[in-house]
């Protein structure tokens, strides 16, 4: 593995441990964490098998970041976010659907990247990539969902985070939708990266 994949594993790993540290509610911090226990060793695996470039390493440290934030602090009362929700005069926190749309537009390199080799065009690769990111969002509601009422159901809106919004779920995948399409602007780009990609698996 390179070196400079190591330290953004650091990285990570420091910034998630300050963030564990007292979280405002540790029974939400457990569940927003479960994903981060199951794939945090999944994408160092993948990164062994691949080596993955280094922009999507930062993409994916900026997004898991945020994420362990969110998890501390809970993403309906993330209070550094505040500032910008008085700026805008929100009637709500929007943390939560930023965090969403910055999975759609940041983990959008990675998982591309996964599914190169299984693929035979930039176009299929593209389309599959965002249709991946339109399926782990949908999961991820339902599974948040069956989470609160499975496991901590007195945790109610404080994991949710729905702030009396009854369509919170569908604009937290809506934003995901428009962070995974943007990408598409970037066509050139990722036709480079499906070429490098591509060479790199035929010189294995």
């Amino acid at each position: 593995m390179k070196k400079s994949h190591k330290i953004i594993y650091g990285i990570y790993i420091f910034v998630w441990i300050i963030m564990a540290i007292n979280p405002k509610y540790p029974e939400d911090w457990f569940l927003e964490n479960i994903l981060v226990f199951i794939f945090f060793p999944f994408i160092i695996w993948m990164d062994k098998k691949y080596n993955y470039t280094l922009l999507s390493m930062i993409f994916i440290l900026i997004f898991s970041s945020l994420h362990s934030l969110g998890a501390h602090y809970t993403y309906a009362e993330m209070v550094h976010f505040d500032v910008i929700t008085q700026f805008f005069g929100f009637e709500r926190n929007h943390f939560d659907r930023v965090v969403h749309f910055l999975f759609g537009l940041l983990l959008f390199r990675i998982l591309f990247e996964m599914i190169v080799p299984s693929l035979n065009t930039v176009k299929a690769t593209l389309f599959f990539t965002f249709l991946i990111i339109v399926s782990i969002s949908a999961i991820y509601e339902i599974l948040e969902w069956l989470a609160v009422v499975v496991l901590y159901p007195e945790l109610g809106m404080a994991f949710l985070g729905t702030q009396g919004d009854i369509w919170d779920a569908h604009k937290d995948q809506l934003a995901a939708i428009i962070g995974g399409l943007i990408n598409v602007i970037f066509y050139q780009s990722y036709k480079s990266l499906w070429i490098l990609r591509k060479r790199i698996l035929y010189s294995t």
